[in-house]
């Protein structure tokens, strides 16, 4: 069993509550950190539980009216964590382990400002016209987490472009964001969200929208996908820079992680209309085949290999 720092009972038991609501709303998530030390796992599982409260209150059945009193009063909790506020018998968990986590760990927290700012987008039902548009979102929530998760992971001693972590971290979070926007088109069509910028959509013949398991007449939707496909791979190569920066275990989660998405974007850009017809996964031993790999250093060093190669060419 892992040593952990000594915390107290109370803040023992948030965290306990924070790792039980991530191991229940976010496999692909769990599958990473579950790589990690108990201390950064603790971490990670505070961010995340904060995190799915913002996003409960933006993909809930409240008017937007209550949404957006509900998105201010958490953001409330968050200005009380950050000052300092929140004693650890506090009765929110979630405030209590990222209170905690915040002074074991150099966490960027107006990180969680901003993906209260992305939700609001959401709320006002916000849409974007070209994809510099759209990445201010995405950045919102996703950029910002990466960041928050770059606090927790820190960097390796004397890494290369170690000054330049914050900013792959965040361009990772944009790849991540733009395969669960193409994972979820249908699903979001359906809420009434349309997350794909405007001038892309009408170059492909997409305006009409997506509504059933078959593009509208006369789209060319498996060009659309494949154009974001190419858009979210050079995410990806870039922001997998980040991966040398970081200590074997910090690596391993951030390779799970990443590359969960990044096989599921294979799966999209081999199968385009599959996002039509239904929720496009991994199985688990997918899933566990890539986690086992980002232990192993294996996506790491082919990473670095790559890098390395277009360097020199």
């Amino acid at each position: 069993m892992e040593a952990t720092a000594h915390v107290s009972a109370p803040v023992l038991a948030a965290y306990r509550y924070c790792e039980a609501v991530t191991g229940q709303q976010a496999r692909n998530f769990a599958y990473g950190i579950r790589l990690l030390p108990a201390d950064k796992r603790q971490a990670m599982s505070a961010l995340y539980a904060f995190s799915r409260r913002v996003d409960d209150i933006g993909d809930g059945a409240l008017a937007t009216a209550e949404k957006e009193q509900r998105l201010a009063e958490t953001r409330g909790v968050l200005a009380r964590i950050k000052d300092g506020e929140v004693a650890e018998d506090d009765t929110d968990p979630v405030a209590v382990a990222l209170a905690d986590a915040a002074q074991r760990f150099p966490l960027p927290l107006g990180g969680l400002d901003e993906l209260i700012d992305g939700v609001l987008m959401d709320v006002r039902g916000e849409t974007y016209e070209t994809w510099d548009d759209l990445k201010v979102y995405c950045r919102c929530v996703a950029g910002a987490i990466g960041r928050l998760s770059l606090g927790v992971f820190g960097t390796v001693p004397g890494a290369p472009e170690a000054d330049r972590a914050a900013e792959y971290a965040d361009t990772l979070g944009l790849a991540l964001q733009l395969t669960n926007i193409l994972r979820d088109v249908r699903e979001d069509a359906g809420n009434g969200r349309t997350y794909l910028p405007t001038e892309d959509l009408e170059k492909f013949g997409c305006a009409a929208g997506f509504h059933g398991p078959v593009p509208p007449p006369g789209a060319d939707f498996t060009g659309l996908v494949h154009f974001e496909v190419r858009r979210a791979r050079a995410l990806f190569a870039e922001g997998f820079r980040l991966l040398p920066m970081l200590d074997r275990r910090s690596g391993a989660c951030v390779a799970a992680m990443a590359g969960i998405y990044h096989r599921l974007l294979r799966r999209i850009a081999d199968d385009p209309g599959a996002v039509l017809r239904g929720r496009v996964s991994l199985p688990g031993h997918e899933k566990a085949f890539v986690a086992v790999r980002g232990l192993s250093g294996l996506d790491a060093r082919a990473i670095g290999r790559r890098q390395a190669v277009r360097r020199r060419g």
